[in-house]
């Protein structure tokens, strides 16, 4: 992923603790590299399956690679990228051997690799459906970062691939693996303080280097939506346990007309829910929003923070939450892990990741026409 994107989306997520757990990277000296390489030759007997991921940038980086050092059900086993400066301390880092270091250009070679189960995408948005339905036709698991795809169109394509091939998809929702908004969950599907009867979800941050690939439409697909509103698209959804039937959309003033020339700069939206429940959410790339919070017949439970990383904070009905902070990356990878050895569904699924496109869709299409769109 671009310098841009480093500079602007994480380095705000750490300022804010999004990132506060540090990980131990592997050392580089002789006696822990050869401590690493026995860990790894003992990877496959001890049922481990192998990731590769595909783009090293920044979550990458600095989330998913040192999440796969506390993984219980996989490892790090690969790399795909399109920088070879990025190939040493890669290697070095995480005791990666050449056979299992790609380029775009030989990605699809991977198939005789039986070292890699399962390709993580983790890529602008625009190449997710590419390198999913590679990966798939590869003979792989796949894990799609979100959003799945720019369009429902092609995330059919890309169920479709898995599908042929007999492989699983799954995107990386790791939030269905952090006991805070799984407490929002039980909360509200079970109905603890009676029926929701509203809910209000906002996420945003001051976007800054006004080069980076998310502000361009081709690759993105859209602005803060798709980066961060998706969020709260999903925290709606899984703390009612319904999904919208219409929405209505606003885009908020562009106070940099030149740097947000081709996305949206900030939005908010209306999903009407069954049972008439009414749903603000909001996305912005020029403030700080960090909040899932509902209104129910006899109470309120929401959180502030609700996404970040580590550091999340939840309020039930006037009492402190009181959960442990995980590693919900190396959750999300395990569940999966999980699923596939013991052929169960991911309870993130392909078919969740391509209903949030829809979802996306149509609030672009309220906020284009100003008007109310019906969800079918």
């Amino acid at each position: 992923m671009s310098s841009g994107y480093n500079r602007s989306r994480r380095k705000f997520l750490y300022n804010l603790g999004l990132a506060g757990l540090s990980f131990p990277l592997i050392s580089s000296n002789s006696n822990c590299s050869n401590e690493q390489s026995k860990q790894k030759n003992m990877n496959k007997k001890e049922g481990k399956l192998g990731i590769a991921l595909v783009g090293l940038g920044g979550y990458a980086g600095g989330q998913l690679a040192p999440a796969l050092q506390q993984t219980e059900h996989c490892y790090l086993a690969g790399i795909v990228t399109g920088t070879p400066s990025k190939i040493p301390a890669w290697q070095k880092k995480y005791d990666i051997p050449d056979k299992n270091v790609y380029s775009y250009d030989n990605y699809d070679s991977i198939k005789d690799n039986p070292d890699i189960d399962i390709i993580y995408v983790v890529l602008p948005n625009s190449m997710h459906e590419e390198y999913t339905v590679r990966a798939a036709q590869a003979g792989k698991h796949v894990i799609c970062e979100k959003p799945m795809a720019l369009s429902v169109k092609e995330c059919d394509n890309m169920i479709a691939a898995c599908k042929n091939a007999g492989k699983m998809l799954s995107i990386g929702y790791r939030l269905h693996f952090e006991p805070y908004n799984l407490e929002m969950v039980r909360l509200g599907t079970q109905k603890v303080y009676g029926n929701i009867k509203s809910m209000k979800a906002g996420f945003g941050f001051p976007a800054g280097d006004p080069n980076q690939w998310r502000l361009k439409k081709d690759l993105s697909g859209g602005g803060p939506l798709q980066d961060v509103g998706i969020y709260c698209v999903q925290g709606i959804c899984y703390t009612t346990g319904l999904e919208p039937i219409s929405v209505t959309a606003q885009e908020g003033s562009k106070t940099d007309p030149e740097k947000f020339k081709e996305v949206e700069q900030s939005l908010t939206w209306q999903f009407e829910m069954p049972g008439g429940i009414l749903c603000d959410g909001k996305a912005s790339y020029s403030e700080g929003l960090n909040y899932l919070h509902a209104d129910a017949e006899n109470g309120f439970f929401e959180l502030s923070p609700a996404y970040n990383y580590s550091g999340l904070s939840g309020i039930d009905n006037g009492r402190s939450m009181n959960f442990p902070q995980v590693n919900q990356q190396a959750r999300q990878m395990d569940a999966f892990a999980l699923s596939i050895k013991n052929n169960q569904p991911s309870i993130v699924p392909g078919e969740m990741g391509r209903r949030d496109v829809k979802l996306i869709a149509a609030i672009y299409e309220a906020m284009r026409t100003g008007k109310k769109v019906m969800i079918t």
